[in-house]
């Protein structure tokens, strides 16, 4: 199997303002151009473009082609079940929508900190295993956002995990809030593979500053800046598929162009993309370097530090394309134990404390005009 994967998340569509007005005969066309060049991996789930996304994979994929042309993986969501009964619907919704008689890979899907307690309570584990165990499922795995500490201890507790999917792009290696090289260290540790998702980060990798893309020009002009990003993941140890989300045939084109005789990255290359990633890191709208002065004595016990990481990280994004990123399920997380952005009562303590000088009050309100909605 070649290790890149079809993600059914950002499909065309017949109306930018509609994800589940998808342009059904363009993503027939690229699944047939997928599967022509000797792919076989297709990624969808429940929600995906706005619920149409496995209604869609039985029209464009699994009612054209033989089982054996293809893979298809889906997952479980915690917003979606509210009993062990709700678990088995769910997943017999699934197989209904998309055409298929059993999965070829399952994850529980997007745990964090907030929805691990409620996939432990509802002994998603357990229930996933037995899929396993039953033949409904071929492959078992989990997609995480979440800590490598929280990682660890699940594929501690659940070693008949077989893959995780991460997310892992050249921008977020060394992240603190997503922690791809930690949590691709501990699944490599565990002896697991990785799946990986958002390689390109939702497009934002293919629409670079212009010194990053001079930088990869210079030492290739026929190659894209999201071929970087794609053959960043693919080039790891460990990692045996590498998901793009492909909104038209162009960009499958583009990505199959570079991922049909795929050839890692050099170590010269290595060093070139993780220099472009330092230079689209240096474009950060506050400049705080995490040193958690302002936070002694702050009264609302406001977390500044990680929500401007926090901040910093989206105002990377090409937001009006996407409309929600893991940075607000990260700042809500943060909210329950700290004050929010919005709680702050404007005392100044914080901009004396400061060593950078930072107008803290008003870029609290940028972050909460952001995050608090």
């Amino acid at each position: 199997m070649k290790n890149f994967g079809f993600g059914l998340m950002r499909l065309p569509t017949t109306d930018p303002q509609n994800a589940g007005a998808i342009d059904v005969e363009q993503v027939k066309k690229m699944v047939d151009l997928f599967i022509e060049k000797g792919f076989t991996y297709f990624d969808t789930a429940w929600m995906y473009c706005g619920f149409q996304s496995e209604p869609t994979v039985k029209e464009v994929l699994t009612s054209r082609y033989p089982r054996d042309k293809f893979t298809l993986a889906s997952k479980l969501h915690n917003g979606f079940f509210n009993s062990l009964e709700d678990r088995d619907a769910v997943f017999n919704e699934q197989l209904k929508k998309t055409g298929v008689e059993y999965f070829d890979y399952y994850m529980l899907h997007g745990i964090e900190a907030g929805s691990y307690p409620k996939y432990e309570q509802f002994d998603c584990f357990s229930w996933l295993k037995d899929k396993k165990e039953k033949g409904l499922v071929k492959t078992a795995g989990i997609s995480f956002h979440a800590t490598a500490e929280l990682l660890d201890e699940i594929l501690t507790k659940y070693p008949f995990i077989e893959f995780v999917q991460l997310q892992i792009n050249y921008l977020d290696w060394d992240s603190q809030w997503i922690q791809s090289k930690k949590c691709y260290d501990v699944a490599v540790k565990h002896g697991k593979w990785v799946t990986v998702m958002e390689p390109v980060k939702g497009g934002t990798l293919a629409k670079v500053p212009s010194e990053v893309e001079d930088l990869f020009k210079a030492h290739d002009p026929s190659l894209s800046p999201a071929s970087w990003a794609i053959r960043f993941a693919a080039s790891l140890p460990g990692v045996k598929m590498v998901l793009s989300g492909m909104s038209s045939l162009a960009q499958m084109e583009d990505n199959l162009s570079f991922m049909e005789d795929f050839k890692p990255l050099t170590e010269e290359e290595k060093a070139m993309v993780f220099k472009a990633g330092d230079i689209i890191n240096s474009q950060i709208a506050v400049p705080c370097t995490g040193c958690s002065y302002c936070t002694e004595g702050c009264p609302q016990k406001i977390a500044i530090p990680q929500y401007f990481s926090l901040y910093n990280e989206d105002m990377r994004e090409h937001l009006e394309e996407k409309g929600w990123t893991v940075n607000f399920s990260n700042y809500a997380n943060l909210t329950k134990k700290f004050g929010a952005a919005k709680d702050c009562v404007e005392c100044g303590q914080c901009q004396e404390m400061c060593p950078q000088h930072l107008p803290i009050i008003e870029k609290l309100k940028e972050v909460s005009a952001h995050f608090d909605r």
